[in-house]
């Protein structure tokens, strides 16, 4: 069950145990579409009844919380793979602009592209480092 979220572990370990959505649902006190809001990752159980569902599951309650820590681990990895090319293409595009103005191989109009092109991606990057 590596690299699944919450509701994804619940989905699976469910249909392992042959329960439907209600059968899970009745053992937990809770409505079907709850157990279908957590396995679409609209919803989690509540803190206090995860161990009860860890149990219902027959899994420890790591099992369900490690699911969701490492689908977060690979969303962090992701995110700073797309903030690296973010600022690569910045970098790029600025000496790019430089160097072909010191050989007179640009004209204005390409220049400014590619210079807004930069302006963009650094942006883009600024905010994601700002909303993080």
């Amino acid at each position: 069950m590596a690299n699944q979220t919450m509701g994804e572990t619940i989905c699976s370990l469910r249909k392992e145990k042959g329960m439907t959505q209600k059968e899970l649902a009745e053992k937990m006190n809770v409505t079907d579409k709850a157990v279908s809001k957590w396995e679409r990752n609209l919803s989690c159980p509540d803190i206090n009844s995860i161990p009860a569902l860890a149990e219902v599951l027959d899994v420890s309650v790591d099992v369900l919380l490690n699911a969701s820590a490492k689908k977060e681990e690979k969303n962090q990895e992701t995110g700073k793979i797309v903030n690296l090319v973010l600022k690569a293409v910045s970098m790029a595009m600025g000496i790019a602009v430089v160097t072909l103005s010191i050989l007179k191989k640009i004209d204005l109009y390409s220049g400014f592209t590619m210079l807004g092109a930069g302006l963009a991606c650094m942006g883009i990057y600024l905010f994601r480092e700002n909303e993080g």
